[in-house]
């Protein structure tokens, strides 16, 4: 009967060490704060889309771009006038191209111009080799994209 009882207990013990010692299913990292992209990614003067994808599931897209004197530009890939259309950017030469009306806009304006059918400007910074851009600004764009209770 003791070595019955004793079983049990190393069972049980056992059991309580892998429930104290395994990693917790619940624990989460925090969400980020900043997305970061090496600075040579965009040498090539070739624009870059990125998405971004807030909790309510709405995705905000921007791009970023070394325009023609050597600056790295952000913006989200909509504008004031044209984002309900929801069609964004194209880049042409050293042009982003709006997709909906046609207008173009030099690379060196954009982050400078904002307003009308310019890419709406978004925030980054340079540092260390890096593109940084801090998820509160990206989310500032949100408006550009979130066609919930919008109909189309």
């Amino acid at each position: 009967m003791s070595s019955r009882i004793t079983s049990v207990l190393l069972v049980t013990a056992v059991l309580l060490m892998f429930v104290v010692c395994s990693p917790s299913s619940t624990v989460m990292a925090a969400p980020a704060t900043q997305v970061t992209y090496p600075e040579k990614t965009f040498a090539d003067g070739k624009a870059r889309h990125f998405t971004h994808k807030t909790e309510e599931g709405v995705t905000i897209r921007y791009f970023i771009i070394r325009s023609s004197d050597g600056v790295i530009r952000a913006a989200f890939d909509a504008c004031d006038v044209c984002w309900p259309e929801n069609k964004g950017y194209s880049q042409k030469i050293d042009f982003m191209v709006c997709k909906n009306c046609g207008k173009q806009f030099p690379s060196a304006r954009i982050n400078e111009v904002s307003g009308g059918c310019n890419p709406a400007p978004l925030q980054r910074k340079v540092e260390n080799g890096n593109v940084i851009i801090q998820v509160s600004d990206i989310l500032q764009g949100k408006r550009y994209f979130d066609f919930r209770g919008v109909k189309q």
